[in-house]
């Protein structure tokens, strides 16, 4: 049975058992303060459990697409080590929200997997939970009696609150949780030792497929269990490892879901899967990763070095590190799998297809620029052997080694390889202190404490929004909370009714008040935390639990709806002067500034700048009234061709924004102008690169581009005052500019002349000292550049020299070091040692190469006693 037909057997099946079959939430996740990833099926369907929205129906099933790479979930250093961990698979799943329980989910288990997959029975066991006296936790004998009844008691295992109490976090949902396990070693293995006492024991023919989890109970911040009002079944099964299963193979890579990638891979490396380990785990890799980098890219997380973006360059990086060592790609090949990988997934996750030719242009570009970091990074370590060999230093400190990994994307296993290629070794306890220091700071610098909700009023089920037509509620809080950061405190409280528009899709969320028994409190800023919206307060009312009045800041919001609106028209004018690629790719829209993402591979250039900025000006002028529809459903939006984001989580009824008939049609919840004349004017101020076939567009509207432009004419008038307001400003301006260029082609040769003169005189006052031409001087010079230039002229013209020279421009000392590359290695010199050595007499610091070395200070008085250092 192949792949495709496994995973829509999954959902017919319990499409047939009446539950709803939902898409796949992204991958990326946007309203979600606790995590950066989607990394189990559960996660779009937190607030169902926490009770802050209502399912859309009681029984749901889907295909999930997960990545565990961060957190306690990272499985990313055992991808292509073994048979079974991937970054990004997909979690096949089936959930009852206060509906059935242990005795449908365990009964439904077994037979898909029994019946309709026909999986050996006497190959499956199960695990249930077997309590916790600490957590005065009982075992799970329902449980227990079902399995018993199902599989028979011999095959039912009692796991530990580790492997079988599954929680959602600190604090939470949770409850216990029954695994499916099966046993895939030979007929051989199994007689000399049972299944049963493989599970959870690292076998890696011995694996978990499917978990239930049963979730009955809440978290609380001080660790307490209470249990929940209504009881949920959330059910997670590897569709990889059940592939792998249904289809008897030994590894997750031997099924249809990799063969495909890895016999391109193989294909094009000139390499045969399975004759070597190194070169089989290389493929392994490059077959897993580019899955998790193309969904990512696909659902909206372009790589970067920030947060998510970090972690899917380096996941990228950590493949084109293994095609470049072990499979010989020394150019960039991973975005070749792109296409395969869309046509693999056609009909399952659409938006794979219809962006292949983006996602590979973002990889390629990726690849191109690592494999030259990737050549630095050889070519530093190449430097290090040659220098440590010669002091007999035959290992790789881990200040180094952490430096390759953090910098230059080397992990530690690459380092350790190259290293023992080179005869060296690497200090692994070293690199284990950095990656501790750096871990320890980024911890100390985001840990909060949570407190628990304090619920007032739990007869509400969900806020309810009225900001789009006022800006003014008499409202209750529903529940409120303390948190306490690094070096603050403040609160979060959620309301019955709100004007407050939560920050979301771009546009920062509202600001403004809340009065309470005639007091002001500030609200300072309202996000979404999943579908819950919060308003963040320094202070809270001193009786939260009588009504309070809300006022929306309407000047922040007004100028804030001018910016996202000219979003709109701006996407629409692009998409008109660039192409029908563009797409949205990002963007910010606060009460000051609009900045837009979106997908073209080359600079918007000052004529295409000029065209999108007028159409814009020209919609804005037209007075065009704001056409805005509620609750639409989704297709039926879709039909008219309003422009949906990829990486976004629509509901089943959308709210659709359009200006101008088809001009521009989007999906958006953010606040608007009523009319776009109230934009009054667009002004772009900025085009830009911000990642591989990225650009972005910063501009501004009403008020703030009234002041950049009345700026500009002052800026235009002060210049006229300073050059006696010419006629021609613009002919002044030019014979100015030629006027100084002559003047310092001038000042070149002049200097050129003294350099020459200043050579000449070092050359005659060299003094001799155990074979080596010394000179040390301070010398008249104009700067660092004139510097450098001068040294390198004395090298050129003389053998076995050791030069250090210094030079005071612009009140600043400047220190160079030159030594001669035979002196560098015979006599063991090296430049960069010393410069760090004297440039503490200048209050300085600098580096460079073993033959030249550079430094700047503060100190001036200290150049001198600075050169009677390198003297000694």
């Amino acid at each position: 049975m192949d792949s495709k037909r496994i995973r829509q057997q999954f959902l017919d099946f319990f499409r047939n058992k009446q539950h709803l079959i939902v898409d796949s939430a992204p991958l990326v996740l946007k309203n979600d303060p606790t995590l950066m990833f989607t990394n189990a099926g559960m996660n779009q369907f937190k607030d169902y459990f926490l009770g802050n929205a209502i399912p859309k129906s009681k029984r749901i099933a889907d295909t999930q697409k997960c990545l565990r790479v961060t957190g306690k979930h990272n499985d990313l250093e055992d991808v292509g080590h073994d048979t079974y961990h991937h970054t990004m698979f997909e979690m096949l799943g089936n959930w009852s929200f206060g509906d059935y329980f242990k005795k449908e989910a365990l009964e439904w288990s077994w037979e898909l997997l029994t019946e309709v997959y026909k999986l050996p029975k006497d190959r499956l066991y199960v695990s249930v939970f077997g309590g916790d006296p600490k957590e005065k936790l009982d075992k799970d004998d329902e449980a227990f009696e079902i399995w018993k009844r199902l599989a028979g008691e011999d095959k039912i295992i009692y796991g530990s609150k580790k492997d079988n109490f599954w929680e959602m976090g600190d604090t939470g949902p949770c409850g216990p949780c029954s695994e499916i396990h099966i046993d895939l070693r030979s007929d051989e293995e199994r007689a000399k030792v049972s299944g049963k006492d493989r599970v959870n024991n690292d076998d890696p023919q011995v694996i978990e497929i499917w978990n239930n989890v049963f979730i009955q109970f809440n978290r609380k911040s001080d660790g307490s269990l209470e249990n929940l009002p209504d009881k949920h079944v959330d059910t997670g099964m590897g569709f990889e490892r059940l592939v792998r299963a249904i289809q008897n193979k030994t590894s997750n890579y031997d099924t249809d879901v990799f063969q495909p990638t890895i016999q391109f891979i193989a294909e094009h490396s000139g390499k045969k899967y399975g004759e070597n380990e190194q070169v089989d785990i290389a493929m392994r890799v490059l077959s897993d990763h580019i899955r998790a980098v193309s969904f990512a890219i696909a659902d909206g997380q372009l790589p970067s070095n920030n947060k998510a973006g970090y972690v899917i360059r380096r996941i990228l990086r950590r493949a084109v590190r293994y095609g470049y060592t072990f499979l010989g790609f020394k150019e960039p090949f991973m975005y070749k799998l792109v296409a395969l990988l869309a046509e693999q997934f056609d009909g399952v996750f659409p938006e794979l297809t219809s962006q292949s030719d983006f996602i590979a242009k973002v990889i390629f570009e990726e690849e191109t620029s690592f494999l030259k970091t990737l050549d630095r990074g050889l070519k530093l370590l190449d430097e290090y052997f040659a220098k440590n060999k010669a002091q007999n230093n035959a290992q790789i400190s881990g200040k180094i080694t952490f430096e390759l990994y953090d910098t230059f994307g080397f992990p530690f296993d690459l380092t350790a390889l190259i290293a023992k290629e080179n005869g060296f070794s690497v200090d692994s306890i070293g690199f284990d202190e950095e990656m501790k220091i750096q871990k320890e700071r980024s911890k100390a610098a985001t840990k909060v404490d949570t407190g628990d909700w304090v619920v007032l009023r739990d007869d509400v089920e969900k806020t309810e929004f009225v900001g789009y037509d006022q800006l003014e509620t008499v409202s209750n809080i529903i529940k409120y909370r303390e948190v306490k950061a690094k070096d603050k405190s403040f609160f979060q409280l959620v309301l019955d009714i709100t004007p407050f528009y939560a920050e979301s899709g771009g546009q920062v969320g509202d600001a403004g008040y809340i009065e309470s028994e005639g007091v002001k409190y500030a609200v300072v800023e309202s996000k979404k935390e999943n579908d819950m919206q919060v308003l963040f307060l320094n202070n809270l009312p001193t009786n939260p639990e009588i009504a309070v009045t809300c006022v929306v800041d309407p000047e922040k919001r007004r100028l804030s709806a001018n910016n996202h609106s000219a979003t709109h028209l701006l996407h629409a004018a692009l998409k008109q002067v660039l192409g029908s690629h563009v797409n949205q790719k990002g963007s910010l829209v606060n009460d000051s500034i609009l900045r837009f993402d979106f997908s073209h591979f080359a600079k918007v250039t000052d004529e295409e700048l000029k065209r999108i900025e007028d159409i814009v000006n020209t919609k804005i002028r037209e007075a065009i009234p704001l056409n805005e529809r509620r609750n639409v459903p989704i297709q039926e939006a879709l039909k008219t061709g309003a422009n949906a984001l990829f990486g976004e989580k629509y509901g089943d009824f959308v709210r659709v924004i359009t200006f101008d008939n088809q001009f521009s049609v989007e999906l958006c919840g953010g606040t608007h102008v009523q009319n776009v004349a109230q934009i009054g004017v667009f002004k772009i101020i900025a085009e830009s690169s911000v990642a591989a076939g990225v650009r972005r567009i910063e501009a501004l509207t009403s008020d703030g581009a009234d002041q950049y432009i009345e700026n500009q004419f002052k800026l235009v008038e002060e210049i006229k005052e300073l050059l006696k307001n010419p006629v021609d400003l613009k002919k002044s301006i030019n014979l100015l500019l030629d006027e100084n260029n002559k003047l310092g082609k001038q000042v070149e040769k002049f200097e050129s002349i003294h350099l020459q003169s200043v050579k000449k005189e070092l050359i005659s006052s060299i003094v001799q000292n155990n074979g080596l031409n010394v000179i040390i001087a301070q010398v008249d010079v104009n700067g660092a550049e004139a510097l450098k230039t001068l040294a390198y002229e004395l090298r050129g013209q003389v053998e076995n020299l050791f030069c250090v020279l210094g030079c005071i421009h612009e009140e600043k000392p400047f220190l160079a070091v030159m030594i001669s590359d035979n002196l560098v290695t015979e006599k063991s010199l090296n430049a960069t040692q010393i410069i760090r050595n004297i440039a503490k007499e200048i209050e300085g610091g600098g580096g460079g190469q073993p033959f030249f070395a550079t430094a700047g200070g503060k100190k001036t008085e200290g150049l001198k006693s600075a050169l009677e250092k390198a003297a000694i």
